[in-house]
């Protein structure tokens, strides 16, 4: 009797253990916290410009919110050389070009998302001003990118010109993503749509062409202009406006012909924006070798001209308005220049690109009074070429020789040609925001993205680690404990 009842209390006990244990695993299951584990995602965007051509690459988390990836900028890399279409007499160099920056990338990106990393090329407006000159030869360098691009293991989205419109819209988008505007991370750990979010308006300047564009307090009136889009589940309309022809380089070629043109038949010709002790010289075939200028009827192609210097800054500021139309509008007073219809402008704005580069240079950034800007660049251009050269001996000449010209040149269109001359303390001169550079790219990511579908969240369950060891811990001393009274059950029923 007294083996039965001793069997009985060890055997009661043994199934207490087990009971015990049983109810700590089941309590530790329901305990699991879920973990999202989406995957980050890469994109590729190379922004083939007049002058040069960048690679952007991109990274967001697998999921997205309301749609729209949440993007933010890796890595850069500058492709050697001049943009792509000044490969008109060897389009497969364009495509050798971009291998360095390619192979980059990919030493970047984990293998296993090389397969699914979209890659996208944009050029703007050098290969429009190409395209406009001879459509087959552009052609021919957009296939050779794309054959080099296919080379590499990542899903080639194309190579295409962008039209102004775009290129003005994706970085109006650009900037207000890094400012916030569209969506933040709030203090909660959720992503946000910010109430009194605050849009700025873009103006970019680069070599062939120039863009502005803002939301406008009332709707565009010309549709032409208006540009819809919907981000984060929100829809905006923005006025935005592409002048071809009219970026820095291209508005500084016509200054030359326009001299060129009223300087009669001599060779020597004095150029106001070019410093004291500066000369350069040009071909005729050279100086015309642009759609964005009109041709003279005959030339000789073959014969030079030479640029004098002559440091006059007010005569070179007054020269400006003969190559920016400033009367032409039929949507008067909504005008900008060059007879395009514009609304006032609206709020505040990011001046990038050659804006950037031109004022940062001139050291007017991210702002500056308009009265030191004024006095800032007169002084600049009354110096004369080797003090100039001497105290900047780390500037190419090649770009020293413009900045003169370039401050004129965008004091004319943001002054007379936008009409900032009321609200000039609204622009910043930026070139990143939040580690990221300013520019189109990043806005054709987050709008492509619209497109990428969404990866779902692999679901994975776990605990925290304070509490796994601990139930460990108790499992193990259940099972010695389970194994103890076992062998004392065992023990008992041999005796």
């Amino acid at each position: 009797m007294g083996i039965q009842v001793k069997a009985l209390v060890l055997g009661a006990a043994m199934a207490a253990v087990a009971c015990t244990t049983i109810i700590a695993l089941i309590l530790s299951l329901a305990n699991h916290q879920t973990l999202d584990q989406s995957s980050t995602k890469y994109g590729i965007v190379f922004d083939a410009g007049s002058t040069h051509t960048a690679l952007f690459l991109y990274h967001w988390v697998g999921n997205k919110e309301n749609n729209t990836g949440i993007v933010s900028q890796k890595q850069s890399c500058d492709v050697d050389g001049d943009g792509i279409s000044s490969y008109v007499h060897n389009p497969l160099a364009a495509g050798e070009s971009l291998k360095k920056c390619l192979d980059e990338a990919k030493a970047e990106i984990p293998e296993r998302e090389w397969k699914t990393t979209p890659v996208y090329l944009g050029a703007t407006a050098g290969m429009r001003l190409l395209s406009l000159q001879d459509q087959s030869l552009a052609d021919s360098i957009l296939e050779e990118v794309t054959k080099t691009i296919q080379s590499y293991p990542f899903d080639f989205r194309g190579a295409r010109i962008l039209s102004g419109m775009e290129e003005g819209a994706f970085g109006w988008i650009t900037i207000n993503y890094l400012m916030e505007s569209f969506i933040k991370h709030s203090f909660e750990g959720h992503w946000i749509h910010p109430k009194a979010g605050k849009i700025l308006g873009a103006l970019d300047l680069g070599g062939s062409s120039t863009q502005i564009s803002f939301t406008p307090k009332d709707p565009v009136k010309n549709k032409d202009s208006a540009f819809n889009i919907q981000l984060y589940g929100h829809k905006y309309e923005l006025y935005t406006h592409s002048y071809l022809c009219f970026g820095k380089d291209q508005a500084l070629r016509k200054l030359q012909v326009y001299l060129h043109k009223t300087s009669g038949s001599s060779p020597v010709i004095s150029h106001p924006c070019y410093h004291v002790g500066f000369d350069l010289n040009l071909t005729l075939n050279d100086l015309y070798n642009s759609p964005c200028v009109v041709k003279p009827n005959s030339f000789n192609s073959t014969a030079t001209v030479q640029f004098l210097g002559t440091g006059n800054s007010s005569l070179c500021l007054s020269l400006m308005e003969n190559i920016v139309n400033l009367t032409d509008c039929a949507f008067s007073p909504d005008c900008g220049f060059n007879g395009a219809y514009q609304p006032p402008v609206n709020g505040e704005f990011f001046a990038f690109s050659a804006f950037f580069y031109t004022f940062d240079f001139l050291g007017l950034v991210p702002k500056a009074p308009l009265t030191q800007v004024l006095s800032t660049i007169e002084t600049h251009c009354n110096k004369n070429w080797t003090s100039l050269k001497a105290g900047n001996p780390k500037t190419t000449p090649k770009y020293l020789k413009d900045y003169c010209a370039s401050a004129h040149y965008i004091m004319t269109i943001l002054l007379k040609g936008y009409k900032f001359n009321n609200t000039w303390d609204q622009i910043s001169f930026k070139k990143q925001v939040a580690d990221t550079d300013v520019g189109w790219t990043l806005g054709y990511m987050l709008n492509l993205t619209n497109m990428i579908p969404s990866e779902r969240s692999r679901a994975v369950t776990g605990v925290p680690h304070s509490q796994w060891a601990a139930q460990i811990v108790f499992i193990v001393f259940s099972l010695i404990l389970i194994l103890f009274i076992a062998i004392l059950f065992v023990c008992d029923l041999n005796h």
